[in-house]
C-alpha cells in the first residue's frame, strides 16, 4: 500500500507578486470571485493576508481583518484541486494563532447559506453558527444569496 503524498507546505505573506495567482485560483473557486482590486485594496489596508505555498504552488490563502478584541476572516480559499487535503485546517490554525497573538478573543466570519462543504468544515473546527446576513452575497441572475454568520471563541 503506498502513501498518498502531500506537497510540504509554508505560510508566507501574500504580495502583489502573488495575484495572477491567488486570481486563478479564486476564479476555479467561486462563482463571484473577489477582484484583483479587492486583494490590492486588503493588502493596502494592512489586512492579515496569508499564501500557503506547497513549494512554488499556491495551495490556498486567507484574508483576514483585526478588530477589537476580535478578528474577522473575510476570504479563505483552497485550490480546488487541494481541497478536501486537510489545508483548510492548516490555515485556520494559522488564524487562530494570529488572532489570539494580536489578542482576539473572537473570530467572525460569513459562509454563503448554500456552502454546505465549507459549512460543515468551519462546525468542524469548533465554529457556531449565531446569525444570518440576508441578501448579503451577489448569486446569479441579478439575485441575492443569504449568509450564515459563524464565530469561534478563542
Amino acid at each position: 500500500m503506498s502513501a498518498v503524498l502531500q506537497p510540504q507546505a509554508r505560510l508566507e505573506p501574500l504580495s502583489e507578486a502573488l495575484l495572477d495567482a491567488v486570481l486563478r485560483v479564486e476564479q476555479s473557486a467561486y462563482s463571484h470571485p473577489w477582484t484583483r482590486g479587492n486583494f490590492l485594496d486588503s493588502i493596502q489596508t494592512g489586512y492579515q493576508l496569508q499564501a500557503l505555498m506547497g513549494q512554488d504552488t499556491l495551495l490556498g490563502y486567507f484574508v483576514a481583518m483585526e478588530g477589537v478584541q476580535e478578528a474577522h476572516l473575510l476570504n479563505i480559499t483552497v485550490a480546488p484541486q487541494y481541497q478536501g487535503q486537510g489545508w483548510a485546517r492548516v490555515m485556520l490554525d494559522a488564524l487562530s494563532l494570529w488572532a489570539r497573538g494580536r489578542g482576539a478573543q473572537w473570530l467572525w466570519l460569513e459562509v454563503r447559506a448554500s456552502n454546505a462543504r465549507a459549512m460543515h468544515v468551519y462546525q468542524a473546527y469548533g465554529y457556531r453558527r449565531v446569525g444570518e446576513r440576508k441578501n448579503y452575497y451577489p448569486a446569479d441572475h441579478l439575485r441575492r444569496e443569504d449568509a450564515i454568520v459563524m464565530s469561534l471563541k478563542l
